[in-house]
């Protein structure tokens, strides 16, 4: 013999009953109990018509009639018409009841308990009567039983409780004198001992076919739903939650009881002392065999083998010296929020005594509040113990497993992930069995902590990382393109997913939470709203993704002053934009420190060198232990591009025209020229080294004439190269004389830094330094002679597209 239960999405409708018929009709065991719940969403319609009328509010009615609509359109859809008048006449008959039962509330302006279970049982009713007789009209060999003569309660300490003698007897007898091979039973309904109905509780269908399958001791429990089995998470939440094959009774309870939404908790109970498996089956889906629920055969599987959570949490905390080593106080504590009829899910007390904090669901804590304050009145007037504080907008989440237990370091890998993506804890609980370890955290990061920790224990660490681009011009569009060549060798070979979630430039921006093709980003660019950089952080502050990565591809001041924002809220920022990192001192600085408080790496590795590892050397050489004592360097890729292509036979205007048009300067060359950029670059280099300089410090010997730097676009300042080109021409012919290049030199020395155009002798580093290499020399304690040199490729849109893809590497590495 089986139990089959379906619930409200597998019989929503008419068509979502055939599908159910199939499943039945096709099932070989020699007897079938099948238990319905109502049609999807009617339960919720009866509350809400019953809520109304107990208000007096007669809109109750619209609910009605809709209910009403609802099993009429399906009965017309699965029974012939010639079959159809009975059966009709029937179901508008029970309809007529439930209008008096809700008109009488209506006029009394109240709705009892016992008047509560009666409205709400005829969800149940109606639709195993329906699907009983789209059966038989199939040719089923089925019969309809009143699940009210079967499933007894009674009341037990003021709580109405199944009586579980009376309804093994009853379920025993009926089932093996009936011929039928199907049975067909309304879930969620019983009745009491003089015959009123009593309801289950919601979930309660899944707790009928427990109660029947453990009766009849049935060889099968099958829950159909609109889900295949279990998950390791919830699939809404976590994409890459997967169904878990097998699963023991324990490890179903707490993930059903921590919000697992296709079982109920209290099914388990009546068949795990039988033995009798349940298997969770998707009606959508019957071939997927889903999961299956025995006793724990997992010995040497996985340690955790689910993710949960459960919202709507509040926290109550009682704290107060006046608690320490006095008797009583938790008794106290519980047996008020016991009176109050609150139950508490999750329980944590300091060693000390000094504290009680407990979570309770948040539509409680209002009376929870007020019935704990009045119980320790006394002792909250005389300053022993603090007015009951109260924390909302929370949620549990919880690991989940049967070989958890004397695992070492689940918890502190738990808790480490979590902390890793700034999800802040607020409390913690594990039980002795150690089959669950709890935490309650903001609501708000349920997403960001479910996706986090099953990455973490599910997806062969996988690391997800989630970007937002700003600035997809030259440097930024072959960023992207380099992100989209090298994602399945990322995965395979690194284990990092990088999903780019949003894309901005200065005119449109768009965001697709399930990632942005990289095929085709620069067509659905365009095609998106307007840029607002406001709301473009908004939007990823909002999204709360873990390892969230917000890179700047940009020049804009702007833009730069946006990091700390991002920062703040566990962001992590990449860039190329050197204007944060040589800005005041105090911001640089801040920057920094925001970077560490919140566990959110700001990496700018590109500032100085773009792809070349100058800024990861120098740190490295500063947290061995190593000092720098001087540094020299070719910092500007355009400048030096700029001095090996200039000579007599060519003009200075040419040459910066043409480094221009190839991607080597900013698009202000003055920039470059004018010996800001490396101005700036420098000031990294001095800052990076441990010390504190601002850029006004640094001694800029320009060889721009005043002319030029005094030019504020770049029509002008093109105009006043040609105008100067003789000038420049003395530059070169200068440094030919003297058996020299010309190259563009920064220097940091004795807390002085300075750059400026200078000749480089034959022998010298810089001398063979060609097209729009960098390099650089450092001098250190431990290189004081011979210094540590790093040399290469210092710009163009490629090779710092592939420094800044460096560092989301370097963050999905940390």
């Amino acid at each position: 013999m089986k139990v089959l239960k379906f619930g409200g999405t597998s019989v929503a409708n008419a068509q979502n009953i055939i599908l159910v018929k199939n499943i039945v009709a096709n099932s070989v065991s020699d007897k079938n109990i099948v238990v319905v719940s109502a049609l999807g969403g009617i339960t919720d319609l009866l509350l809400k018509a019953a809520d109304l009328a107990a208000i007096q509010n007669d809109t109750y009615k619209s609910f009605v009639k809709e209910i009403e609509d609802r099993h009429l359109q399906t009965i017309k859809e699965l029974i012939p018409i010639a079959s159809q008048s009975r059966i009709l006449s029937k179901v508008k008959s029970e309809l007529n009841t439930l209008e008096t039962l809700l008109e009488g509330a209506f006029l009394i302006g109240e709705i009892t308990p016992k008047l509560s279970d009666k409205i709400v049982s005829y969800g149940e009713l109606l639709s195993s009567y329906i699907i009983g007789e789209f059966f038989l009209g199939e040719g089923l060999d089925v019969v309809h039983k009143d699940s009210r003569e079967l499933i007894k309660t009674k009341v037990i300490n003021g709580k109405t409780a199944v009586d579980f003698a009376s309804t093994n007897a009853l379920c025993q007898d009926f089932i093996s004198k009936v011929p039928q091979k199907f049975i067909i039973m309304a879930g969620f309904i019983a009745s009491a001992e003089n015959g009123d109905s009593t309801t289950l509780g919601r979930g309660g269908s899944d707790y009928t076919a427990a109660i029947v399958a453990a009766a009849i001791n049935a060889e099968l429990l099958e829950i159909w739903t609109d889900v295949s089995g279990m998950y390791t998470a919830n699939p809404k939440l976590v994409k890459q939650a997967k169904a878990i094959p097998h699963i023991s009774y324990e490890e179903a309870m707490e993930l059903s009881h921590f919000g697992a939404k296709v079982l109920y908790p209290p099914t388990i109970q009546p068949v795990l002392s039988k033995g009798i498996s349940i298997q969770i089956k998707n009606t959508f889906d019957p071939d997927n065999p889903g999961t299956i629920i025995t006793k724990n055969k997992n010995e040497k599987g996985k340690t955790v083998r689910g993710i949960t959570h459960v919202e709507n949490i509040a926290l109550l905390s009682l704290e107060g010296a006046g608690m320490v080593g006095i008797p009583g106080i938790s008794k106290r504590f519980f047996e008020v929020l016991f009176q109050s009829n609150i139950s508490v899910v999750l329980i944590t007390q300091a060693s000390s005594e000094h504290s009680i904090c407990v979570g309770i669901s948040a539509d409680d804590v209002g009376e929870a509040e007020q019935a704990v304050n009045a119980a320790f009145e006394y002792e909250m007037s005389s300053g022993k113990i603090n007015p009951v504080v109260v924390e909302k907008d929370l949620a549990i989440i919880a690991l989940v497993g049967d070989n958890m237990k004397s695992h070492q370091g689940l918890s502190g890998k738990m808790f480490s992930t979590l902390g890793k993506n700034n999800v802040n804890i607020r409390a913690i609980a594990q039980g002795a069995s150690e089959r669950n370890i709890s935490a309650v955290i903001n609501k708000d990061d349920v997403k960001k902590a479910l996706n986090a920790l099953h990455e973490e224990f599910f997806e062969e660490n996988i690391k997800q990382l989630n970007l937002f681009v700003m600035g997809v011009g030259n440097v930024g569009g072959k960023f992207l393109n380099q992100i989209y060549k090298q994602k399945k060798y990322l995965k395979d070979n690194l284990k990092l997913n990088p999903r780019v979630i949003g894309i901005s430039n200065s005119r449109t921006m768009i965001f697709d939470e399930d990632g942005i093709s990289l095929k085709n980003w620069d067509s659905l660019l365009a095609t998106g709203e307007k840029a607002d950089k406001s709301k473009f952080f908004e939007t990823v502050n909002k999204l709360n993704y873990r390892n969230s990565i917000f890179v700047d591809n940009t020049a804009s001041d702007e833009v730069s002053n946006t990091y700390g924002s991002y920062l703040r809220n566990s962001i992590s920022v990449v860039t190329c934009n050197k204007i944060a990192c040589s800005s005041n001192y105090s911001n640089y600085l801040e920057l920094k420190e925001l970077a560490r408080e919140y566990n959110a790496p700001f990496l700018f590795e590109t500032n100085v060198g773009a792809g070349l590892p100058i800024i990861d050397t120098l740190k490295h050489l500063i947290a061995s232990g190593d000092k720098v004592q001087k540094i020299q360097a070719v910092l500007s890729g355009s400048l030096n591009f700029v001095f090996n292509n200039f000579n007599d036979k060519t003009t200075f205007y040419d040459v910066v025209k043409q480094a221009q048009e190839e991607g080597y300067t900013e698009p202000d060359p003055k920039i470059d020229l004018s010996g800001i950029d490396v101005m700036r670059k420098i000031l990294i280099l001095a800052r990076e080294s441990g010390n504190q300089l601002e850029i006004e410090d640094i001694q800029n010997n320009s060889f721009l004439p005043q002319e030029s730097l005094d030019t504020t676009n770049n029509d002008d300042f093109f105009d006043s190269l040609k105008k100067h080109e003789s000038s420049f021409q003395t530059l070169y012919q200068k440094a030919v004389g003297n058996d020299s290049k010309l190259k563009y030199v920064a220097q940091f020395e004795d807390g002085k830094a300075s750059v400026g155009l200078q000749q480089i002798p034959k022998g010298h580093d810089f001398y063979n330094l060609e097209g729009s290499d960098n390099i650089v020399l450092f001098y250190t304690e431990r290189y004081p002679n011979q210094p540590m040199i790093i040399k290469g490729a210092g710009a163009g849109a490629e090779v710092t597209a592939s420094g800044i893809f460096a560092d989301i590497i370097r963050i999905g590495n940390f």
